[in-house]
């Protein structure tokens, strides 16, 4: 197991904890094209709040006390030829027809296929769908470098598991599934994996079975969310409240308790897109799953309309109000803004003519402009007159706001959480 020498490539969410964890066992290279990211990691900061800095430094200085050891960062291609195990952490986005783009994890491949030796491990832990890493990824391999795959070199798949914000279910806590391309590699990446995961691992039969695993596991979650979803939808035609229904349903032991929200983020509003578009190209298309995906991306704006529905029935002038959004990113207590579905309530606001302001203690101002063109408040200004206020995410802060002030103010307060004290709220989700 010593001869491993790892480059974790791609240091976000799920690459730095993991470059982390390897990195207090093996040489580890964090490796990232954005130099930005990998300057900030070298000075010891990680904005996206997932990396344990303690660790990280005893990584680090393991590697500066040895350099046959520990943990270093770099965005230089070259610094990456003298590492064996290459695992790839890079995005799996969707473009702007809900399709997979896998160019992240194909540039990523081209590029191991410009550095890769005889006798090389790369391990894919992005998500996507069954199939892509022999059938997409190590083609490009194969066809940059001019090895044989399974001769020359060799693939695994250990979907990431990640919680973007849980300080709990940490990396080494959460069970690993594992595979590889042939018995031997399997074993092998296994037993790679065994040595950090304190929870355990699971030996996939397969790298398609590794993949569909993953898929199936946010393409559930999106279902089961998607059905709540549904049921807020019609309780509130019906007149009663959502989570009042399933507090009373969630007394038996065997109904799951899933709350009605907005559906964002990396995994769950993305994957089902990637298994949905594997199926087409297999002449099946899904039915569960693209509906739960049409139902979730309902909700942000069902909340508008609901908001702009309450403003007229508090007879509130519509156009030229102010609005307060509190929360941008995807969850609670965490600084990620990937595939928010806030920004599309204030889109659909805005476009009444609505003054929307939004504000988010947790999210870059910054990111947030670049990603999305929109401004968000750097300090709130709990002075100004809202007209309606809206909880868009359940921050450890705003439970503590003062939404009796603005309601007994006039203001239409809206949660999307079902947090607020009911005193102050006109409607929930």
């Amino acid at each position: 197991m010593k001869d491993f020498k790892i480059a974790v490539i791609g240091l976000g969410y799920v690459g730095l904890p993991l470059a982390i964890e390897f990195g207090k066992k093996y040489k580890v290279l964090g490796f990232d094209i954005n130099t930005s990211r990998v300057d900030e990691l070298k000075q010891g900061v990680d904005h996206t709040l997932e990396a344990d800095l303690d660790e990280m430094h005893k990584a680090t200085h393991l590697h500066q006390t040895n350099p046959q050891s520990g943990l270093s960062f770099s965005s230089d291609e070259s610094d990456l030829k003298e590492y064996n195990t290459y695992i790839v952490t890079v995005p799996t986005p969707i473009n702007h027809f809900n399709m997979p783009d896998l160019r992240p994890l194909l540039k990523a491949s081209q590029m191991i296929g410009r550095l890769i030796s005889k006798g090389d491990i790369v391990i894919y832990e992005s998500t996507t769908y069954p199939g892509c890493t022999e059938e997409d990824c190590v083609p490009e391999i194969a066809k940059v470098s001019g090895l044989k795959f399974n001769a020359d070199f060799f693939a695994g798949y250990s979907p990431e598991r990640i919680n973007p914000g849980d300080k709990v279910n940490t990396l080494t806590k959460i069970k690993k599934v594992t595979s590889g391309s042939t018995p031997e590699i399997a074993e092998r990446v296994d037993g790679l994996y065994a040595s950090i995961i304190t929870a355990g691992t699971h030996k996939a039969p397969s790298i398609k079975v590794a993949e569909a695993s993953k898929i199936i596991e946010n393409a559930q979650r999106d279902v089961n969310i998607s059905f709540v979803n549904e049921l807020a939808l019609i309780f509130d035609k019906i007149g009663i409240d959502t989570n009042d229904v399933l507090d009373a349903a969630g007394t038996k032991w065997n109904f799951l308790r899933y709350r009605p929200g907005l559906v964002g983020g990396h995994c769950i509003s993305v994957d089902p897109y990637y298994l949905a578009s594997k199926a087409e190209s297999l002449g099946y298309v899904p039915q569960v799953i693209l509906s739960g995906r049409h139902v979730n991306n309902s909700i942000a704006p069902f909340i508008a309309n609901k908001v702009l529905k309450l403003m007229i029935h508090k007879k509130q002038t519509i156009k030229g109000s102010n609005v307060l959004i509190l929360g941008m990113t995807f969850k609670e207590n965490c600084p990620d803004i990937r595939n928010t579905k806030v920004v599309d309530i204030y889109h659909e606001l805005t476009e009444f003519g609505l003054n929307v302001d939004i504000y988010d203690p947790w999210a870059s101002a910054a990111e947030v402009k670049h990603e999305y063109k929109v401004d968000i408040l750097s300090k709130l200004d709990i002075t100004k007159e809202y007209q309606a206020v809206l909880l868009a995410v359940a921050h450890d802060e705003f439970k503590k706001f003062d939404f009796e002030k603005f309601h007994s103010n006039g203001a239409v307060i809206f949660d999307a959480k079902a947090v607020v004290d009911r005193r102050w709220v006109d409607g929930r989700l």
